[in-house]
């Protein structure tokens, strides 16, 4: 019995005195670097660690997480991933839109990057395709912005009478002319003039409200940017001290009282990082890990309790095409 005690006791002796190459690495719980342009909402966050638990990684045991947001200001992105390429994280997730992931792209080419990107990672250099990313990112493509179109037909359909609908963009969205593009093509086919309102901050959106006012435009589509979600309690008062149809492009817009949203679940693009983070902490290579697209997946949300405050009437039709109605 004593030998049987004995042999571990000396294995652990001597491996506490004979160090071997890659034993702290071993030893050391992994970290995670999340950069995001705005803090995110406990739900959405809670998807994150919560996909991540049933991975096997439990934040604070198995895993720990540095944070990083930027307000909502682009221009801290670059600096706030260099800060964590310079924590040597074992791998970056990055949310808040694609601008996000470009800066943790522009930050390292070797650290793991595991992406909730919102346009096409392609067109922006990325990644190669969706199937074979053929770098260091990899992720969820939400690709919310391609239903702008789609939010402008919705918007039309609430308030056909308006003659001039506004298309609320960021300019410093590195993609935003062709977000401009999509929809202005979409609004000759309907016969709708496009009023394009830009606004990057408070200061903007008062003078893109003010444009509204000016104008007396009918509707309003608020383009996908991470700066307009983290500002969505502002701009959804804005537009209801207006009784101003406006559509959102999540469900947590109109949730906070805005009238209608259409896009993709923002919880499962969050849920759907934890698996790519957990491969790649396994070993995996982002490169060969293909991009998963959630286009498919793009809910329609009515606050019905709204629209019926500000007096404005939903077609039936439209309200039986909602996935959701808020009453």
């Amino acid at each position: 019995m004593r030998r049987r005690r004995f042999i571990p006791a000396v294995g652990v002796a001597l491996a506490t005195v004979l160090p071997y190459p890659g034993r702290a690495q071993k030893a050391t719980v992994p970290v995670i670097g999340y950069l995001r342009t705005v803090e995110p909402t406990p739900e959405t966050l809670r998807a994150f660690t919560d996909g991540l638990a049933q991975a096997g990684y439990v934040e604070g045991k198995t895993v720990r997480i540095e944070h990083r947001f930027a307000d909502g200001r682009y221009d801290r992105l670059p600096a706030l991933a260099a800060e964590l390429v310079r924590a040597k994280v074992d791998v970056l997730v990055t949310t808040g839109g694609t601008t996000t992931a470009l800066a943790a792209k522009t930050a390292t080419g070797t650290i793991p990057i595991v992406a909730l990107m919102g346009f096409d990672p392609m067109s922006v250099g990325l990644a190669t395709s969706f199937s074979h990313p053929g770098g260091n990112v990899t992720g969820v493509a939400q690709l919310v912005n391609i239903a702008d179109g789609k939010r402008l037909e919705f918007v039309h359909a609430i308030v056909p009478a308006a003659r001039t609908v506004a298309y609320l963009t960021n300019p410093e969205l590195p993609y935003a002319k062709r977000q401009i593009d999509d929809i202005a093509d979409k609004a000759r086919g309907l016969g709708v003039e496009l009023a394009v309102l830009k606004a990057s901050d408070e200061a903007g959106l008062d003078a893109a409200f003010a444009a509204i006012d000016r104008d007396r435009i009918g509707a309003l589509v608020v383009g996908a940017d991470p700066f307009f979600f983290a500002a969505r309690g502002s701009l959804v008062a804005r537009s209801n001290r207006r009784a101003l149809p406006t559509i959102y492009f999540f469900r947590e817009f109109a949730a906070a009282g805005g009238l209608a949203s259409y896009g993709t679940d923002l919880r499962d693009g969050y849920r759907a990082l934890a698996p790519y983070v957990a491969k790649i902490l396994k070993g995996a290579k982002p490169a060969d890990l293909p991009i998963a697209q959630q286009s498919e997946r793009i809910e329609l949300v009515v606050n019905l309790k709204t629209a019926r405050e500000l007096g404005i009437p939903i077609p039936t039709d439209l309200l039986a095409r909602a996935d959701e109605v808020l009453e």
